[in-house]
């Protein structure tokens, strides 16, 4: 029976290990990712820059639209009285 125990125990220091490895590993493997796509982004970018300006377009772009000015719920509005 003790010998089943050690072989447990073993077993379980060696899962834990491995558990604390793959932690880092996967830590190092979301920083290369990241690195990754920000490479990949700035050659991106680069190569849009690299091209040199963006064709005319065949029409002015649109102006933004209106923002319509509401009454805001809750808000204190002063008593109105004759001046």
């Amino acid at each position: 029976m003790g010998l089943l125990e050690a072989r447990e125990t073993a077993a379980q220091v060696r899962v834990e290990e491995l558990r604390e490895e793959a932690e880092r590993v996967l830590a190092e493997l979301a920083k290369a990712e990241a690195v990754l796509e920000r490479r990949a982004i700035a050659r991106v970018e680069l190569a849009e820059a690299l091209s040199g300006p963006e064709p005319e377009a065949d029409h002015p772009p649109e102006p933004p639209p209106a923002v319509a000015v509401a009454p805001v719920a809750g808000s204190v509005v002063p008593h109105w009285r004759w001046a």
